[in-house]
């Protein structure tokens, strides 16, 4: 069976206690940790890659992890299910740590964010009254635009406000006598706002007798994130971006309080029977325990694999010390932005990873930019740059000169 920490997992923790405790230093990560990113570093090497808010970059180990997936399919076939499942339940066990759940079954393997919204939806019998800002990432705006469509929910979007910004207040004035869910992202993934004053907003929900759903795609692996302390009932997200795990690596999780069999979903399949393996068909069916009752058909095992080395890389550094130095990134690049005259936003407690350049020609700096080696990109209006622990002051001093070069 496949290990809980395997000999990847080790050589990772390994590179990552060279460091030492305290701050971390260009210099020091470069020596010991630059080096589990040899693949990756050496395909960009000609280049500044800052679109770390998009797609993170993945270790070398990623490689044989996923190796090692798949040499169970060719050695051992039908019971290559038994290292599939233990990996999987690596995976939920990893997350539910970064999350601070206290179960690792409150974690439910998605293939996408918007696989374990619409998990969500389909726990309602009645029509849900739904309500959700207009800044929620493409995937969950359009489903909620379309089971709205389709009369599955009424759906109420929170506008922000004049500077862009959404206001938590504004949320809870949405809900007015009665909301059933409520979808808010906790970092915003066109801003990089940091979405204010949660606990209170997520306490004025259930008072009002609804559910909280957290986006934290933009901030699991940004900043310590702790569910039971916000007290949400539900969190979709992915490995994408900040946890270097890949595409289809997602979860869903659930409260604690929702794992008692009470809450059910159509969103269902054989996996999540009491025991799948045995075959058996009773009417109604009988789900496993706890969160395993979410799962749905026969899950793609390989993410679990892909994902590996980003959990143990993330948990092993500590998320404290990359969220400490990714500011000292972000200040570097909004100090110098701002001294050539660009309307930069980024380096405070108040925002994600990623520092956003405001103006109309946004787009077309990051194409620009693109022509002169600094991968990053844009949304609307806004140029987002989001360094790494791989990035160093000089690819940052290039980047801010390449943009010197095409604007403000």
């Amino acid at each position: 069976m496949t290990q809980p920490d395997p000999s990847g997992g080790s050589a990772i923790e390994a590179a990552v206690a060279k460091l030492g405790p305290g701050p971390l230093t260009e210099s020091a990560l470069q020596q010991h940790v630059a080096p589990l990113f040899s693949r990756v570093r050496a395909a960009f090497a000609n280049r500044v890659y800052l679109a770390n808010h998009s797609l993170g970059r993945p270790l070398d180990a990623v490689d044989d992890d996923v190796r090692e997936g798949t040499a169970a399919w060719f050695a051992r076939m039908g019971d290559s299910w038994e290292d599939w499942d233990a990996e999987m339940q690596a995976f939920r066990r990893r997350l539910g740590q970064l999350l601070n759940a206290p179960r690792a079954d409150c974690v439910v393997p998605k293939t996408s964010a918007g696989q374990g919204l619409r998990a969500i939806l389909n726990t309602f019998d009645a029509i849900p009254r739904v309500v959700a800002t207009a800044g929620e990432f493409d995937s969950l705006d359009v489903i909620l635009r379309e089971y709205a469509r389709r009369g599955r929910i009424t759906l109420a979007l929170v506008e922000p406000r004049p500077d862009g910004r959404f206001d938590t207040a504004d949320i809870v004035g949405a809900i007015g006598a009665r909301a059933d869910l409520v979808v808010v992202s906790q970092v915003m993934f066109a801003t990089g706002q940091r979405l204010e004053d949660l606990p209170g907003m997520v306490a004025a929900v259930h008072r009002a007798g609804g559910r909280v759903l957290l986006d934290v795609y933009h901030a699991l692996g940004v900043f310590p994130v702790d569910v039971m302390a916000l007290d949400v009932d539900f969190a979709v997200g992915g490995s994408y971006k900040y946890l270097r795990g890949g595409p289809g690596a997602c979860y869903l999780y659930l409260h604690p309080r929702y794992l008692d069999g009470s809450l059910r979903t159509l969103d269902t399949g054989w996996f999540a029977k009491r025991d799948p393996f045995a075959y058996l068909r009773p009417d109604p069916p009988q789900y496993g325990e706890g969160g395993d009752a979410f799962l749905e058909s026969t899950p793609p095992v390989l993410p679990f694999y892909q994902a590996r080395a980003g959990q143990i890389f993330t948990r092993a550094i500590g998320v404290g010390r990359i969220r400490a130095h990714s500011l000292g990134l972000q200040e570097r690049l909004t100090g110098q932005l701002r001294d050539r005259g660009f309307s930069a936003m980024g380096g405070g407690d108040d925002r994600g990873a990623f520092v956003v350049v405001v103006d109309d020609r946004a787009e077309a700096w990051a194409r620009q930019l693109l022509d002169a080696g600094v991968v990053t990109d844009a949304r609307g209006r806004r140029l987002r740059l989001c360094p790494d622990i791989l990035t160093t002051d000089a690819e940052i001093d290039a980047a801010i000169q390449a943009l010197s070069d095409i604007g403000p």
